[in-house]
């Protein structure tokens, strides 16, 4: 799979996910439409958006429900594409979302993997490759990150670091959607900054190439430990995306 064709996957899947044509990510107009149901929506998404940005860099495109569509089109061509999504411009489509019970809740970059850099590491621990039987029972809190356990059902796969008999370190991964697999990582914190986390990400990568899917890796753009880990597994920056949720709902965290 060449990195064009994993970008045009990505692409691909965003369009569903939003609502509107692939192409429409690799113009330098913005986009708005409406947000709807798609069975082949990556599976935890909760459609219909209210008001979803995605940019491939390009430009943006947003997935509205119809009460906000004026304001979101007004919001995205006032300001440049990157302050679309920071503050201080970020306030004002805030202020009109809150007017409305709405909130801006998810914001978060996401990685592709760059085939021409992406090989699968190695560290100083024994790693192996983990079928859904062999990882049933690591449904902890220490592995939350590698492994879901709201949708135990989507994780298919996972790469694990033994010192010993010892688990020290799990990537696992998701099926997402039909045609992406998302992947997340744990590491104990006496083991971090050995390349644990690296070598078993991109090791979990290449796993996932050769099964014909395609790989992505998600982070907060302020966790740089997760930044980091991404592109020295061999990803690459692709997209950004920031989501309004219901008021009630993002409140439900800060409690």
């Amino acid at each position: 799979m060449t990195n064009q064709e994993i970008w045009d996957i990505a692409m691909q899947q965003s369009a569903i996910d939003a609502n509107c044509l692939k192409e429409d990510f690799c113009q330098y107009d913005n986009k708005i439409v409406l947000s709807a149901e798609h069975p082949q929506a990556r599976k935890y998404l909760n459609l219909p958006f209210y008001c979803h940005l995605i940019s491939y860099g390009n430009n943006i495109v947003a997935s509205v429900h119809q009460d906000i569509y004026d304001v979101v089109d007004s919001y995205i061509n006032k300001y440049p594409i990157e302050h679309c999504f920071e503050t201080p411009n970020l306030h004002v489509l805030n202020d009109e979302l809150q007017r409305r019970k709405q909130r801006i809740c998810f914001m978060a970059e996401y990685f592709l993997p760059d085939v021409q850099v992406l090989k699968a590491g190695e560290c100083d621990f024994e790693t192996r490759v983990l079928e859904p039987d062999a990882f049933a029972g690591l449904y902890t809190a220490e592995w939350s990150n590698a492994l879901c356990e709201k949708r135990k059902h989507l994780d298919v796969l996972a790469v694990a670091a033994y010192d010993g008999d010892m688990l020290i370190g799990l990537a696992g991964c998701s099926a997402d959607c039909e045609s992406m697999w998302q992947i997340g990582v744990d590491v104990l914190p006496p083991y971090r900054r050995k390349g644990i986390a690296a070598a078993l990400t991109s090791r979990l990568a290449v796993e996932i190439l050769e099964r014909g899917k395609v790989p992505f890796y998600c982070a907060a753009w302020c966790n740089l430990k997760s930044v980091r880990n991404a592109l020295k597994s061999g990803f690459r920056p692709a997209w950004v995306e920031m989501t309004a949720k219901e008021s009630e709902w993002v409140a439900s965290f800060n409690r």
